[in-house]
């Protein structure tokens, strides 16, 4: 009898457990399909909420965009009609900071740290934005509907208010869930 009890109670422990994994493991990442303005795929990013609960990591796997250094934003409105992305407005702003990382005022929920695309058109990175959830709140991807991804032509400048110099906007993706 004692055997039956202990081990229903071990496979009681094991699904309140596993149930706790769950609930802490948070948001499923998302894939965003990234495309340019003749309506092209350019690759994925997955975008995963960080592990400490702030913020989201978006690993980019990227080809077909011209070489250099590059903006990546998050922009407010979930719409990627191209051929130049203006449907996705300006960047994600929900605390109507300043743009740039650099900026004493800023910076935009949506701005983030440039990335590098290699002479073969391709990138294989990982970028970071500590301002933005996959939550419910006003700070989550998937605010009104969901928001924009966008790859602009050149890096930005992480001070220049509203745009950071970052050039024409060369490829999108829409998050949503």
């Amino acid at each position: 009898m004692k055997r039956i009890i202990t081990r229903t109670l071990a496979i009681a422990l094991s699904v309140c457990f596993g149930a706790l994994m769950l609930c802490a493991a948070g948001p499923k990442p998302v894939v965003v399909k990234m495309m340019d303005g003749k309506g092209q795929s350019v690759g994925t990013a997955t975008i995963s909420a960080k592990k400490s609960g702030q913020g989201v990591d978006i690993k980019l796997d990227l080809h077909g965009l011209p070489p250099g250094d590059h903006a990546l934003h998050i922009h407010a409105v979930g719409k990627c009609e191209g051929p130049a992305f203006t449907t996705a407005t300006g960047h994600f702003n929900p605390d109507t900071k300043k743009h740039g990382l650099d900026n004493p005022d800023g910076a935009h929920a949506g701005d983030m740290k440039n990335f590098t695309v290699t002479a073969k058109g391709t990138a294989k990175a990982t970028v970071s934005d500590e301002r933005v959830t996959m939550g419910t709140d006003n700070h989550s991807i998937f605010t009104n509907g969901g928001t924009a991804l966008m790859i602009h032509a050149k890096a930005d400048d992480m001070k220049t208010d509203p745009t950071g110099n970052a050039g024409d906007r060369i490829a999108c993706g829409l998050i949503s869930k």
